[in-house]
């Protein structure tokens, strides 16, 4: 039996997530850095406080389902999964995004503890409610979950899924909006503005929790078990989060979307994750 990590000792493992995060990102020569940090936390929480899963139950149907719908931010996922014993972080590292690698930049279902490919935007809440439906037909008592970004939401389809989800009573999905307020573009707001982000997922049936400090674990972990809770209705965690999260190099900064750190900026960033870590 798996036994659980406090918040402290999964904070500081974030940290250290995200140090093979950026070791990844610098071996591959790319990747999307800054929603990698942002969501980090979340990651931390449904893999090692919430869900029901792990390489050994990887086949069993009654397992909990993940989707990481806004998979651009594939290097964070990779680094859980190698943690919680899916892939090996050290073949990870140093063959991401390499040519003809399994660790491509955006989720592989060919890789263990992947449910599928993710990538283009607005496709992982339509699948989840999809699950969800599919789990309560079958009268299976797990849960399905998925991430999302908050520069996702233009998308129309989840919108169409939101709706769905309502309709049905899902309340065995659970979603979550990565709210760092940047997309590759710029300022969320500005690009296409989600005005009472709140009320919008309430005027359309969903329980709505706000997650003040979305790389808070224990704020993470109590929305997520006030979440199981819930009957009738599907539930969206807004995680309000920051961009590049860990390090001043990179936080709330819209051109770390994408960018590869210098040696210079790396060994600034990697002396951030430390003393925060240590400060936990």
């Amino acid at each position: 039996m798996e036994i659980k990590m406090n918040f402290r000792e999964l904070g500081r493992m974030a940290y250290d997530l995200r140090k093979d995060t950026v070791d990844m990102i610098l071996s591959g020569n790319g990747g999307h850095i800054g929603g990698d940090m942002s969501v980090m936390e979340i990651l931390v929480t449904l893999y090692f406080d919430q869900m029901n899963i792990s390489p050994e139950q990887a086949d069993d149907p009654d397992r909990d389902l993940f989707v990481m719908s806004k998979g651009h931010s594939v290097e964070a996922y990779y680094a859980v999964l190698a943690r919680k014993g899916f892939l090996d972080i050290r073949e990870v590292i140093q063959q991401f995004s390499k040519f003809g690698s399994k660790y491509i930049g955006h989720p592989n279902n060919n890789l263990p503890g992947i449910e599928m490919n993710s990538g283009s935007l607005g496709h992982g809440l339509p699948v989840c409610v999809g699950m969800a439906l599919a789990s309560k037909m079958d009268g299976r008592k797990n849960r399905i979950y998925t991430v999302m970004g908050d520069g996702e939401l233009a998308e129309g389809s989840v919108w169409e899924a939101v709706m769905a989800g309502h309709q049905y009573r899902l309340d065995n999905l659970c979603a979550v909006i990565d709210r760092n307020r940047l997309q590759i573009s710029g300022n969320t707001e500005a690009v296409m503005g989600h005005d009472d982000l709140h009320e919008r997922f309430k005027s359309f049936g969903w329980n709505v929790i706000d997650v003040e400090d979305g790389n808070s674990i224990g704020q993470l972990h109590l929305a997520f078990e006030e979440a199981k809770q819930t009957r009738g209705q599907p539930t969206v965690l807004i995680a309000n989060t920051v961009k590049g999260k860990g390090s001043l190099v990179m936080e709330n900064k819209a051109p770390w979307h994408h960018h590869v750190p210098t040696e210079e900026e790396y060994g600034q960033i990697v002396k951030d994750f430390t003393d925060r870590k240590e400060m936990l």
